[in-house]
């Protein structure tokens, strides 16, 4: 058959399919055994559970126990007096072993001819294990609790297209166990977050999501109108600037983990909304938020993936060994052959990139320009962890500057496999300079710079109160929840990831 015709053809069998159980649900339903009036099932015990406790049953041993699970049914073997069924619930599946004997001639009937794979069922039994050494959960009671009036995609080859994997999440869930597992992780890894953080003596706390200023970081709000206030307001792109408020009020070391939002494309690394971590420590530098950061990535990977030694694409990231630390004018100079401390000025640093046909706007100044040469010619390279350090001043406009090299900034990021897993610094705490740099900005916002800052009166307000010397950081939670779990797309890690809408 052309795959013109089987389009169609299977299209009208998929008709067929859903008017069957439709069919079968207005059958119970007449019969007074409508699966949506039940209200709940008494659950006792999971698959990974059982399997775990009676892990030592012999072939044909039973264990004497019953048990109440429920889920969703998987697979249907109807082998005449007695079938076999895989439910499968919230950490794994079990084999359910029915027979005609044990659950009634009218219920058998109904299990075969009424229940279809996908139905959620719950099932009371006592545990065994079969012949062939199967742990199974031998029924003595079956009771419809949803009946699934959509068959699942695997009775049309599976469901590997990625684009309905993440518009249509829960069948993702259902039919990709490896997708669950990557979830799970994800909880896991925030958990662990927390506990390592909380254990260090940090406190979590929540900032606003809807704001009149969105700053701290260099990229474009979404905009809306607050219809109370009539005022227009825009949604956070950052947690740093209200953190740093605490900071000031005498809380010390703070955290937050929420969502932020910056209108932008949509790539494998970028999701217009998506989950970071910002924490900030008074009376510490970024050398000591880099010593943090390392120990938080080997504590957590250890918790969660068992090891400090982890799988990435093609390579191993050893998070166990120290973390190199370069500075960016190393890192530039080591991958692309030049020294910017030998460039004299903006006018040299442009000269420059036209010979190397690095892109440069016309703002930029020298600072700028080494930072371009240093995502053309370096971030590729930097597949184990390292610290790139001491930023140009131009590209960091929240970051105290290094008392010896006024022209750099105490700030880091930290690269694994090519991509930026952090961004921090030593925090700027002196108004007068904090003025000016956002004087700086407002300049490049009339230059047409949509992702600069705009002057926060109020925040200069609590640093002319006064702040103390303070190292802060940020953590894209998708991106090390991506390298954990071998995740190549950040839509892999979202279970909800922004799609582009459909054509109708």
């Amino acid at each position: 058959m052309s795959d013109t015709n089987r389009a169609p053809a299977q299209e009208q069998d998929l008709n067929e399919l859903l008017q069957i159980r439709r069919d079968k649900l207005s059958q119970l339903q007449q019969e007074g055994q409508d699966p949506f009036q039940l209200t709940k099932f008494p659950v006792d015990s999971h698959a990974a559970e059982i399997k775990e406790k009676f892990a030592h049953l012999e072939p044909e041993e039973e264990s004497g126990e019953t048990v109440c699970v429920a889920g969703r049914m998987m697979s249907k073997r109807v082998m005449g007096k007695a079938s076999f069924s895989d439910l499968q619930d919230k950490s794994g599946t079990i084999q359910l072993y029915v027979r005609r004997d044990l659950i009634g001639e009218e219920e058998y009937t109904k299990y075969k001819k009424m229940l279809d794979i996908g139905d959620v069922i719950g099932v009371k039994g006592e545990i065994f294990r079969t012949k062939k050494g199967e742990l199974s959960v031998k029924a003595s009671e079956v009771t419809l609790l949803s009946k699934s009036l959509r068959p699942l995609p695997e009775k049309f080859h599976g469901l590997t297209d990625t684009d309905t994997r993440y518009r249509q999440r829960y069948l993702d869930l259902i039919v990709n166990p490896e997708v669950r597992d990557t979830f799970i992780k994800r909880s896991q890894i925030i958990r662990e977050i927390r506990n390592f953080l909380d254990n260090q003596g940090f406190m979590e706390v929540e900032t606003p999501m809807l704001v009149s200023n969105a700053g701290g970081a260099a990229a474009r709000p979404f905009e809306t109108h607050y219809n109370a206030l009539n005022e227009d307001v825009k949604l956070r792109i950052s947690l740093e600037l209200y953190l740093k408020r605490l900071i000031v009020g005498g809380l010390e070391r703070v955290y937050e983990i929420g969502r932020v939002f910056r209108n932008e494309g949509v790539d494998t690394r970028h999701n217009p909304e998506f989950t970071l971590m910002e924490l900030y420590q008074a009376y510490t530098d970024y050398n000591g938020m880099m010593d943090l950061t390392e120990n938080m990535f080997r504590h957590v990977a250890q918790k969660v993936c068992g090891t400090t030694l982890i799988p990435y694409a093609e390579e191993m990231i050893d998070l166990g060994k120290p973390f190199e630390r370069m500075t960016m004018l190393e890192a530039v100079k080591k991958y692309a052959g030049v020294d910017f401390d030998e460039i004299p000025d903006t006018e040299a640093a442009k000269k420059l990139a036209d010979e190397k046909g690095i892109h440069y706007e016309p703002r930029h100044t020298k600072g700028d320009i080494l930072n371009l040469f240093f995502e053309e010619y370096v971030e590729e390279h930097l597949i184990q962890p390292v610290f790139i350090m001491d930023h140009p001043v131009e590209i960091s406009p929240l970051t105290k500057r290094k008392p010896d090299k006024p022209d750099y900034v105490e700030r880091f990021e930290l690269f694994i496999y090519g991509r930026e897993m952090c961004n921090a610094y030593s925090e700027l705490n002196d108004p007068i300079d904090q003025r000016q740099r956002f004087a700086e900005q407002e300049k490049l916002l009339a230059q047409g710079d949509e992702e600069a800052n705009h002057t926060d009166e109020d925040f200069l307000n609590a640093l002319e109160i006064g702040m103390p010397p303070t190292g802060g950081i940020g953590y894209g939670i998708d991106r090390l929840v991506m390298l954990l779990t071998n995740s190549g797309s950040i839509r892999d890690v979202l279970l909800f990831p922004t799609m582009k809408p459909l054509e109708k």
